[in-house]
């Protein structure tokens, strides 16, 4: 009888409790079905990355999964992150009115815990189970220390991409005994070579496809034009703030992962990864010209891998007068423990593709620092009955006037690439120049295919001064 006593007060009590929690008004969630798709695949993934431009609605996807999930977690500690933990309060904890302490108001109070800002979480959302969520800074080298001590279930983080790789690494150390393990993270386009893509998302990916990522991978990219919430009219007015052929427009309007400083070949860029990529044509397009005769002699540039580096071919071949520079082909090897007879073969490969699909190739120019790489391609060439094609040195030019050249023709919209070059698109996306040096020099870090743009500006160093004077 007592026991049923007490029973029946403990409903009361926790009914009365229930009533003191109601909410007077809703969060007015507006989700287009692009954002209730990748929200629903939350629910099922371990790693969720969400990636686009501004005010895409990013970060309000994963704080609505990662508070969904906070309700049942069995988990106490949470981690929620960004560059700065001012950031990471600001937009996880109140995100304009969309945060984590509005999704759970009357039932959640800022506090510490061991040292740390936190929010505490209880109340009928969580079944009256004290959730914990932690909030810290990323972006330094010592940032990690904040975080150690605790084991943590979920991650949220802001900017991930703004964070120091020891804060990545140590929060998922921090993750290792977690009974419901997820990963929430938003980023705004970076460089198409960060770490972040190379380390984690990109490499991620490609583990999931490969059905070798255990948990589920779920990523998705949004741009403004995803976000229901904000009118035609607002995003005419932002979108009327950038010059449509900035890098910039390509990154906060578009989404697109690029360079935002120091990018050498800018309009390229822009072009090469808006909708309307004038530079680009088709195998098909070219193969006309050179059925027209409208191609000049077709060479061949190659340059040699070492230290880090790749071994790289570039077919190009001017038009008629020089009135425009094509590349035709390219090809990137980034094994640079190929055996010289192997690379001889691979090059012989190459050559006989782009005879196939163009009818000649003319010369091979190659980096005259390797003479006995060179003639080893030369035997594998006469091997394969190629041994009419000559092969020589490449003139080393001043890089700088290499680059002017290029620079010059997209300038004019005098080059062109097909679609088989995307490893030199690639390179010439990505290709900056040297924030450390006072004279303007090309940066030769890894973080660039330099070898790409090597072996290209091999293939038309010789007929530069050709160039040079149609510009003029």
């Amino acid at each position: 009888m007592k026991q049923t006593l007490r029973s029946t007060a403990a409903a009361k009590q926790r009914a009365a409790l229930d009533r003191q929690y109601i909410r007077r008004k809703t969060i007015p969630y507006k989700f287009s079905e692009k954002h209730k798709e990748y929200i629903r695949r939350c629910t099922k993934c371990t790693f969720n990355f969400a990636e686009g431009a501004v005010r895409a609605g990013k970060t309000v996807d994963n704080i609505y999964a990662f508070a969904h999930e906070l309700k049942t977690t069995p988990d106490r500690i949470h981690l929620a992150t960004g560059s700065t933990m001012a950031n990471a309060k600001l937009n996880i904890g109140d995100c304009n009115g969309l945060g984590l302490e509005w999704i759970f108001r009357g039932q959640s109070r800022w506090g510490q815990y061991k040292g740390n800002e936190c929010l505490y979480i209880c109340g009928p959302a969580t079944k009256y189970k004290t959730k914990i969520v932690i909030f810290a800074g990323g972006a330094f080298s010592d940032s990690f220390k904040k975080i150690r001590g605790n084991s943590y279930g979920m991650w949220i983080a802001t900017e991930i991409n703004l964070h120091h790789d020891t804060t990545i690494k140590e929060a998922f150390n921090r993750q290792l005994a977690a009974k419901r393990r997820k990963i929430f993270w938003d980023l705004n386009p970076d460089h198409p070579k960060a770490p972040i893509y190379a380390n984690y998302i990109d490499k991620y990916r490609d583990l999931d496809a490969a059905g070798k990522l255990l948990g589920g991978y779920n990523y998705q990219h949004f741009t403004i034009f995803d976000n229901v919430n904000i009118s035609d009219e607002r995003k005419r007015e932002i979108i009327s703030q950038y010059d449509e052929s900035s890098i910039w427009y390509i990154r906060d309007i578009l989404g697109k992962r690029s360079i935002a400083e120091g990018i050498i070949y800018p309009k390229f860029a822009a072009i090469t990864t808006s909708d309307n990529d004038y530079l680009k044509i088709t195998v098909k397009q070219a193969q006309q010209l050179a059925a027209q005769h409208q191609l000049l002699q077709i060479t061949i540039g190659v340059d040699f891998g070492g230290n880090g580096s790749g071994h790289a071919f570039v077919a190009s071949a001017p038009t008629i007068g020089y009135e425009k520079l094509i590349a035709l082909s390219s090809e990137l090897h980034t094994n640079t423990d190929i055996d010289p007879e192997d690379l001889g073969d691979l090059l012989v490969q190459f050559v006989k593709r782009v005879i196939a699909t163009y009818g000649s190739v003319g010369q091979i120019w190659c980096d005259s620092a390797e003479p006995v790489l060179i003639r080893g391609m030369r035997k594998s060439l006469a091997r394969a009955g190629l041994g009419n094609i000559s092969v020589g040195y490449a003139l080393k030019e001043r890089v700088n006037d290499r680059i002017f050249t290029v620079t010059s023709l997209c300038a004019k919209d005098r080059f062109l690439y097909t679609e088989d070059c995307e490893s030199l698109a690639d390179a010439m996306r990505t290709a900056i120049w040297d924030s450390k040096k006072i004279e303007l020099e090309r940066l030769d870090d890894g973080t660039s295919d330099i070898d790409s743009m090597d072996a290209f500006e091999y293939s038309f160093e010789h007929d530069i001064k050709y160039y040079i004077e149609m510009v003029s």
